[in-house]
């Protein structure tokens, strides 16, 4: 059995088929009930400042209503049905940062904090974030990435003790990079992923995690090439694959 680790990409969304929707406390309890090892998720701030978990700036795709994220209130946010694509599920709302930490609370498992900052910069976003886990004493579980170098770095600036890793989709991260910001990890997209790249990576003193991986045996290739964690929307075929 391999020891690589299962994280689940905005929970257990799925892939060919839907296993819950998108960022939601239902995908989440859905990839810790499939076997992940961490759940993978994306924050931005609502009107009032409240941290809430959403991938796009905009709920037009993943909700009933339209419009930015940043436009609506966290109340307002709560009146909309973030699972109106299939009716199956009902009615779903939105969560919050404090509402996964408050489920993490009797649970094994590690958190990786997407900033969704690279289209929009949140003002104090990193703080506010980092602030929060600190108050649930969570810091040894989770980690943080962007696709938004500046974001990381206001991040290390107000978080000399937070665990971070670079997201990146080309191959553009400088070893500087990584020193720079006392990067763990690098988060590359899994076409990234070479023997040599895990190599070169791994000298480099950071964890490969890469996403996002669905195909079994994609999954097992890339194991084979020594990352340490993948990204995936279907943790259970993530776990039959790791236990081969």
């Amino acid at each position: 059995m391999s020891d690589v680790k299962i994280w689940a990409h905005r929970g257990a969304g799925g892939w060919d088929k839907q296993y819950a929707p998108e960022n939601t406390m239902m995908a989440f309890e859905k990839a810790i009930e499939m076997g992940a090892d961490g759940i993978e998720l994306d924050v931005q701030f609502s009107k009032d400042g409240e941290i809430v978990i959403c991938h796009d700036e905009t709920i037009d795709r993943t909700s009933n209503g339209v419009g930015a994220v940043r436009a609506y209130t966290l109340k307002e946010l709560k009146q909309f049905n973030f699972c109106s694509v299939h009716s199956e599920f009902g009615f779903v709302e939105i969560p919050t940062l404090r509402e996964v930490l408050d489920f993490m609370q009797d649970k094994d498992f590690q958190l990786n904090i997407e900033l969704k900052t690279s289209n929009y910069d949140y003002p104090g976003l990193e703080e506010a974030a980092s602030k929060l886990v600190k108050e649930y004493g969570l810091n040894d579980r989770v980690i943080y990435s962007s696709f938004g170098y500046a974001s990381l770095k206001k991040l290390r600036q107000c978080d000399k003790d937070a665990q971070i890793a670079i997201l990146c989709s080309t191959d553009f991260v400088l070893q500087e990079d990584i020193e720079a910001l006392q990067a763990i990890a690098i988060h590359p997209w899994e076409q990234l992923v070479t023997a040599e790249n895990v190599k070169k990576w791994h000298d480099w003193g950071v964890k490969v995690n890469t996403w996002a991986v669905n195909r079994p045996e994609r999954i097992r290739e890339l194991i084979a090439m020594g990352i340490d964690a993948f990204i995936t929307d279907c943790p259970d075929r993530g776990r039959k694959a790791v236990e081969g």
